[in-house]
């Protein structure tokens, strides 16, 4: 089993880069030099690769494999993922949640109201903010902010968040 951590989106230069755009909250320590990684499409690995170099170039992550030295080499990894086996991801503390143990959680009022399910994770800064999508095809995504007065419980065993929603955080209107 893998956990995805970045998808590639595109090669960079000519000596077999790739541009990813990170899907965890550790990118350094997930694309440091030494590493290996996965690559996969649709659940199946493609290649196993060891991280050469890796640098942050506006908003996305370029990164070199020792692997792969040419652009022609990487071409074919575009729309994939890199991952790392799930028995490389480290134990949190308590109350703290790897993506992929969030990202499909369904989403709940304290009312008991289905909102959703979490769909992606936005890194906003000073907190994540998640994308809920919304059970009916005319409403918006919901964006829950990931901040004590609002989420409060996430039990994965039941595969879903209760959330207290704070006056007009939901527009069911639009």
């Amino acid at each position: 089993m893998y956990i995805r951590i970045a998808r590639i989106v595109n090669t960079f230069g000519i000596r077999g880069d790739i541009k990813v755009i990170a899907d965890t909250d550790f990118p350094e320590e997930r694309f440091e030099t030494g590493n290996r990684l996965f690559i996969i499409r649709d659940g199946v690995q493609e290649a196993v690769v060891t991280v050469k170099s890796a640098k942050l170039n506006k908003g996305t992550w370029v990164i070199g494999f020792e692997e792969y030295g040419n652009i022609n080499e990487v071409e074919c990894f575009k729309n994939a993922w890199l991952a790392i086996a799930e028995d490389d991801q480290e134990e949190l503390p308590e109350d703290e949640y790897y993506y992929h143990q969030i990202i499909g959680l369904d989403v709940y009022t304290d009312a008991g109201k289905l909102l959703g399910k979490i769909k992606d994770i936005l890194s906003l800064g000073s907190n994540d903010v998640w994308v809920v999508d919304r059970p009916e095809p005319k409403l918006k995504d919901a964006l829950i902010p990931y901040i004590e007065d609002v989420v409060k419980e996430i039990n994965l065993d039941e595969n879903r968040v209760t959330v207290e929603l704070m006056e007009g955080l939901i527009d069911d209107a639009n």
